[in-house]
């Protein structure tokens, strides 16, 4: 599932597309919100934003769009009435007079009004966004701390997205390795010391994969393996899809345990309980 930075990305490309020009059509693929097509065809979208791994789409008349990918929606941009050749089904397209915000294959779409925003089943559970230019370590080292999130597991609370927003299953597993810190270990079981760092790796490592497009590598190492014929995807990662291989700091093989549901992938040598 595409997480925080991927999905700021799209909304970045989806912004140049289509923000501060009037939508001259707007197409929806799902019945329940064709209504909506007239309403919102020759309004103009003011904005494009993220709320963690959700998209919002806002328009002059109050009205927003609220799409969220899932595991397998994309966004495409190009030219104004002009469709890519693709088999993934249209949900959503928003047309101006030059260009085109197409997104397909998600099914979590919604109109929704400005004061129904924080009423939204999903929107109204979400933390701090982990993008967000205003948050600060100290307030991620306070929601750690705090009675409702201390005693459990790190490697649950950092893909909980009441608790943080935008991170998921790559970004957990790379902050993890990056602070040393195995993910069975509690916030109130770590130092001082440690929490400065996993608040700091929190920010840094999700900054550094929205400006990267997803590396979370040392980029200079990631470059380099990349100049060698390494793949992108080969090359980006710390430990994340890395299982059985060795560990960039010590060698050791790379291990792979499942969590919720998901692969958590750690390095038995360089992650510790504190």
């Amino acid at each position: 599932m595409p997480e925080g930075p991927e999905i700021r990305r799209a909304a970045d490309k989806v912004a140049a597309a289509i923000k501060d020009k009037t939508a001259k059509k707007v197409f929806f693929g799902q019945n329940h919100l064709k209504p909506f097509e007239k309403i919102l065809s020759g309004e103009k979208v003011w904005a494009v934003e993220t709320r963690g791994k959700a998209m919002l789409t806002r328009f002059s008349n109050g009205l927003n769009i609220y799409s969220h990918n899932q595991l397998y929606g994309i966004w495409h941009t190009g030219a104004a009435n002009e469709l890519p050749d693709s088999s993934r089904q249209l949900r959503l397209a928003i047309h101006n007079d030059t260009h085109a915000a197409l997104l397909y294959s998600a099914s979590e779409i919604a109109v929704l009004k400005d004061s129904e925003l924080t009423k939204h089943p999903f929107l109204q559970k979400l933390g701090p966004d982990v993008l967000s230019q205003e948050i600060k370590p100290e307030q991620i080292i306070e929601r750690l701390l705090h009675p409702k999130h201390c005693r459990r597991q790190l490697g649950g609370i950092l893909t909980d997205q009441s608790f943080l927003a935008g991170l998921g299953n790559y970004l957990r597993c790379e902050i993890l390795f990056i602070t040393g810190l195995l993910p069975k270990i509690t916030a109130q079981q770590c130092s001082p010391k440690k929490l400065n760092l996993l608040a700091a790796a929190i920010i840094n490592l999700s900054q550094q994969s929205y400006k990267t497009a997803g590396i979370t590598n040392d980029p200079q190492r990631a470059k380099q393996l990349m100049d060698k014929g390494a793949s992108f995807e080969d090359a980006r990662f710390y430990v994340f899809r890395r299982a059985g291989k060795p560990c960039y700091h010590c060698d050791r093989p790379i291990e792979k345990v499942p969590a919720n549901g998901q692969g958590l992938y750690f390095c038995p040598g360089c992650q510790t309980l504190d």
